[in-house]
């Protein structure tokens, strides 16, 4: 009887021990995370203390398997969250170190966030290009330099790169226009310069553009005018040359368009102001010239347009009158002449929209 109990123990035991094993994450997707855990520090939340144990499909932070491969697919770690950890905390996350090749070696990831962590450096894993299935890859906040990897281009599912707030230098690859499914890229705030690739038209499915504050050179490229599902334009605080590429307003959802702090010249396109979907257009700080288009009307609504330290020249359009709505207008530090228009906008725009000009009249500034 006793021998019967032991062996019938003995089976349950051996039983168990082959599902947890089937159940768990393979040995070199948990020795690739240990690897990556290694290279870096995070002294205050203690998150990584979860990850122990021989299974990293289960309550490992941030750390989600494929439910039938038990392959990692997720690895989505926020230092700026909601996360109960974080929250009882009373502070955002901090880490130092770097983010290891290791992670080359997880060849089912989908998902890669490590954002927000404001001192993790070093430079982006090459291979991480050699991922087949990575579809997001989110490096915000942090302090990582060196260049994007040159065969970002590689990566066909990619839907969202997110690499703002580094100190990334170096170009914009090439290859980066063959991300057939990109539909969100961010670069912002990075020390990234040379011109943003003439063929980025091809990125068809980007609804999402953010490039402001690098050292961009060069010229908008009119091919962005391809990009039709393009909400959010923001080039800011670059050294842009040359003039508007005329295209850009005839973008059917373009919403949301920042110029602004380049080196921007010639006239601004009519078709800018005439397109009734935008609705945020900040061209300031640059050289354009000519005079204003005078092709407001009924449909015209825009929540901000800001023109204001350029060379414009002319009269405020009186067209301005009949827009449906606008909100902030500044057309301050021009070379504008002439009486400011009556009624709406004018009627709650203070004095400092028209200040700097040449010889403008009119409320809110002196009388004609």
């Amino acid at each position: 009887m006793g021998l019967t109990r032991n062996l019938l123990v003995s089976t349950v035991t051996v039983l168990l021990t082959v599902t947890l094993a089937v159940n768990a994450c393979p040995p070199s997707d948990r020795a690739a995370l240990l690897a990556f855990r290694a290279a870096l520090n995070e002294p205050y939340l203690g998150i990584f203390n979860t990850w122990s144990g021989s299974d990293c499909c289960t309550n490992w932070y941030g750390v989600s398997c494929d439910p039938e491969t038990k392959r990692v697919a997720d690895i989505i770690l926020r230092g700026e969250s909601e996360d109960p950890i974080i929250e009882n905390a009373g502070r955002s996350g901090y880490m130092t170190g770097s983010i290891s090749p290791s992670l080359c070696q997880l060849d089912r990831l989908t998902t890669l966030v490590v954002a927000d962590w404001k001192d993790i450096s070093g430079e982006i894993p090459s291979c991480l290009s050699s991922l087949p299935n990575l579809r997001i890859l989110d490096l915000i906040g942090n302090k990582i330099s060196g260049q994007i990897p040159a065969d970002i281009g590689q990566l066909s599912k990619l839907t969202v790169l997110n690499l703002a707030d580094n100190q990334i230098s170096g170009l914009i690859p090439s290859s980066i226009v063959n991300l057939n499914s990109l539909m969100h890229l961010e670069l912002s705030n990075n020390k990234i310069s040379g011109e943003i690739p003439s063929e980025i038209g091809k990125l068809s499915m980007m609804s999402r553009a953010l490039l402001s504050r690098n050292q961009l050179t060069g010229p908008i490229p009119s091919s962005i005018a391809n990009i039709y599902r393009l909400a959010d334009l923001d080039l800011s605080m670059n050294q842009i040359t040359g003039s508007i590429p005329a295209q850009i307003g005839s973008m059917p959802v373009l919403s949301t368009l920042n110029l602004d702090n380049n080196l921007l010249s010639g006239e601004i396109p009519t078709g800018l102001l005439a397109n009734s979907g935008l609705n945020i257009l900040n061209l300031s700080h640059n050289s354009l010239e000519g005079n204003l288009p005078d092709v407001f009307g009924s449909k015209t609504y825009f929540t901000a347009i800001d023109l204001s330290y350029n060379n414009l020249r002319g009269s405020i359009p009186k067209s301005l009158s009949s827009a449906k709505y606008i909100g902030h207008l500044d057309l301050s530090h021009n070379h504008l002449c002439g009486p400011i228009p009556t009624g709406s906008p004018f009627d709650h725009l203070e004095a400092s929209s028209f200040a700097n000009n040449d010889c403008l009249c009119g409320m809110p500034l002196r009388t004609c």
